[in-house]
This record gives C-alpha cells, sequence and structure tokens, in this order.
C-alpha cells in the first residue's frame, strides 16, 4: 500500500487477501482430486465438466449478492462467504454419492458468491491510488490459494485417502473470527438513492461478460482437463496437481503484472495481449508431454490472468451506481456462464481424448481479440477510474 495509507488499512488489506486464498482454495481444489474423485465415484470422464458446472454455477448469483452487499453494508456476507466455503470444501471427501457431492459444489458456489463482491468492495475502499496494481494484490491471495490447495489435496489423497480431506477446510474456519475483527465495515446504501442507468450500462456490460465468460471457461477447462489428460497419459494424481499449481501459482505473476501495466499503457492493451496470449499457448498443451507440460503451463497461467484485476474494474467502472454489483457481474455471473460452457464443451470428450475439447476453447479465446476492442474507449484507456463509494 502507498506509504500514506493508515496501518490499519493495510492490516485490513492483508487480512483480506488471507481470506481470499482460503476461501479460493477451500473451494478450488476439485481439478488436483478429479481423476481419484471421478474413479471413487465410479463416473466417466465427461462427468468431470458436470462437477466443475455444479461448483462454479452458484457464483451467477454474485450480482445478486453484490447488491446485497451494498444495501446491507458491513461484512456479514464476507465472513459468511468463507464460512460456507471452507465446510463446504472439508465435507467433499465424505460425499460418497454423485448427487451429494454435487449439493455440497453448489453450497461451496453459493459460499464464493457471497464472499468475492463484499470483499472486492472492502478492498476498493482502502486504495489510496494505483488501483489496478493493488486490486491484483488482493486477488493475488485468491490466486494462490487455487494454485496450491490443488497439490495440497492431491497430497492428502495419497498419502491419507478422500475422507482426510476436511482438512482443507480448517484453515478458513479458524480465520472467520480474524476476519470478524479486522475485515472492512462497508457503509450501507438503504434506499435507491442513485438507480442503475441500465439502458446506458447494456451494451458495455454485454461486451464484459460475453469476454469475461471466455476467460472463465479457459480457466476452468484448462484447470479440469490438464490432471484428466495428464492422468490419461499415464501420470500420477499428484503430478498432474502439480501441472495446475504451476499454472496458477506463476499465473500470479500475470495478475499482478497486468495490474500494473493497465495502470501504465491502459486495460486494452492487457486485455488484447492476454487474450492471444492464452489462444496460442493452449495448442501445445494439447500434444506435449513430460516436463514440456509444466514448461508451457507457467507462461499460459500468466496470460490467463493477466487481466483480472482489470476486467473487475471494468464492471465497477460500468455500475459506478453499485460497484458490488459490478464486481460480481465481472467475477460471478461470468464465472458461472464459464462453468455452463465447460459443461457443455465437456460433454464431446471421451475417456481416451480431450484434444478436440483444448481446440475449441483455443478457438474461443481467439475471439476475445476482437470483444476486447468492442469496449467503450474511457473504460479501457490509460490509467483507472477514480475512487467513488464501492
Amino acid at each position: 500500500m502507498p506509504q500514506d495509507a493508515p496501518a490499519t488499512d493495510r492490516r485490513r488489506l492483508l487480512v483480506l487477501s488471507w481470506a481470499h486464498l482460503l476461501n479460493d482454495g477451500a473451494a478450488n481444489y476439485l481439478p488436483g482430486v478429479l481423476p481419484a474423485v471421478l474413479v471413487s465415484l465410479h463416473e466417466p470422464v465427461r462427468m468431470a465438466g458436470v462437477l466443475i458446472a455444479a461448483l462454479t454455477i452458484g457464483q451467477t448469483l454474485q450480482p445478486v449478492t453484490g447488491w446485497l452487499a451494498d444495501r446491507m453494508g458491513g461484512r456479514t456476507l464476507v465472513v459468511t462467504g468463507l464460512t460456507v466455503s471452507s465446510l463446504g470444501g472439508g465435507l467433499f471427501g465424505v460425499a460418497h454419492r454423485t448427487w451429494l457431492l454435487v449439493v455440497l459444489l453448489l453450497l461451496v458456489g453459493m459460499g464464493n458468491a457471497l464472499f468475492h463482491p463484499q470483499a472486492l468492495a472492502g478492498v476498493r475502499s482502502l486504495l489510496h491510488g494505483r488501483h489496478g496494481l493493488l486490486t491484483s494484490a488482493f486477488l493475488v491471495g485468491g490466486e494462490l490459494g487455487r494454485g496450491v490447495w490443488p497439490t495440497a489435496a492431491s497430497l492428502v489423497v495419497a498419502h491419507l485417502g478422500i475422507g482426510y480431506l476436511w482438512v482443507v477446510g480448517v484453515p478458513g474456519i479458524a480465520t472467520v473470527p480474524l476476519l470478524i475483527r479486522l475485515a472492512p465495515r462497508l457503509a450501507a446504501k438503504p434506499g435507491p438513492s442513485q438507480p442503475i442507468a441500465w439502458r446506458r450500462h447494456r451494451r458495455p456490460m454485454a461486451v464484459l461478460v460475453t469476454y469475461q465468460s471466455i476467460r472463465a471457461l479457459a480457466i476452468y477447462a484448462m484447470s479440469t482437463f490438464i490432471p484428466i489428460l495428464w492422468h490419461l497419459h499415464g501420470g500420477s494424481l499428484v503430478s498432474g496437481a502439480s501441472i495446475i499449481t504451476v499454472m496458477l501459482v506463476v499465473g500470479v505473476i500475470g495478475n499482478l503484472s497486468g495490474g500494473h501495466l493497465a495502470d501504465r499503457v491502459g486495460r486494452l492493451s492487457v486485455l488484447v495481449t492476454s487474450s492471444a496470449a492464452t489462444a496460442v499457448l493452449i495448442v501445445p498443451i494439447i500434444y506435449l508431454h513430460g516436463a514440456w507440460i509444466w514448461v508451457t503451463a507457467a507462461p499460459l497461467g500468466i496470460a490467463l490472468f493477466l487481466t483480472m484485476s482489470s476486467t473487475i474494474l471494468i464492471g465497477q467502472d460500468i455500475f459506478p451506481e453499485n460497484r458490488s454489483m459490478g464486481s460480481g457481474i465481472a467475477l460471478g455471473l461470468a464465472n458461472g456462464i464459464g462453468a455452463l460452457l465447460v459443461l457443455g464443451i465437456g460433454q464431446t470428450v471421451t475417456n481416451v481424448d480431450l484434444s478436440n475439447a483444448l481446440w475449441v476453447i483455443a478457438a474461443l479465446s481467439a475471439a476475445t481479440v476482437p470483444l476486447a476492442l468492442a469496449f467503450p474507449a474511457h473504460l479501457v484507456g490509460r490509467g483507472t477510474a477514480r475512487v467513488g463509494g464501492h
């Protein structure tokens, strides 16, 4: 944070980032153990798309929870979201029936929907300039959680068994008291003092949702299918999960550099570069074996997460009347649509071939380049919008 920011604000940002790590870790470790889960449930590979869709479909509620977060204020939704995500994620190991696992996945998705909009609004309330970079710093927590937890969970399964997955939820539950004490308490907006100008926002919102939904598809699909692809090639559960860890943890570089570059040269260059690089880097993943998959997964992670802070800030800037809802649309609604796309594409895979699905994802990623160019100039130009409200 800048030197003039109060020490309390720095602590609050640190706590929110830590909670983000734990929330997203508990809610997104499933790809790392998915091959073992499918075997334990006696389900085919195409069921992977169904499970990932169930995990993320609840995030489509984020525009609603964002609207609710602004109306309620406080920090209740952040605390509740972390609690629900941690409990649900910790119970995956006791779900011995497919329907029960789907219920838990839906519950975790709802926890995510509760956590993110109010947390993002809380982060924005703490910023004192350099919005893109500092928003990226918060988002790094979530990326590290999504990156480290799949490998950690795979180690638990490999050495202790699926029944011990409850340990992944413990850190989140233990952090709840700290979050209650230090998470920013936002001011409530009890009345419709500034109605949302839906007609004016309709076009940029459509561009944002379409662009970010395809980006979410690429992230979820690669996280889902790479470990399965590795397993089909005879690789172990832990090594397959470690590919996802490399992709997501190295993706932190993309997140931070993307926020910095957006502040310096504008968001449009970041969006276009990320889209093009993602499309190019997915293709070799289809055909590579051995250590080369890790080598390619690292820059792919950078490309995938280069736009993360930019798209969230664009969502907030489209809806200055309700920034929490804007965050929810950019992150949650788009993630939910991306998950449904994974479900659809997942039906094309077989127990021996994933190449067609990955080629479709590469082509769709390339198609987001013209979408980035369709954003209004004031949303993707150099620098960031002013801080105002949340």
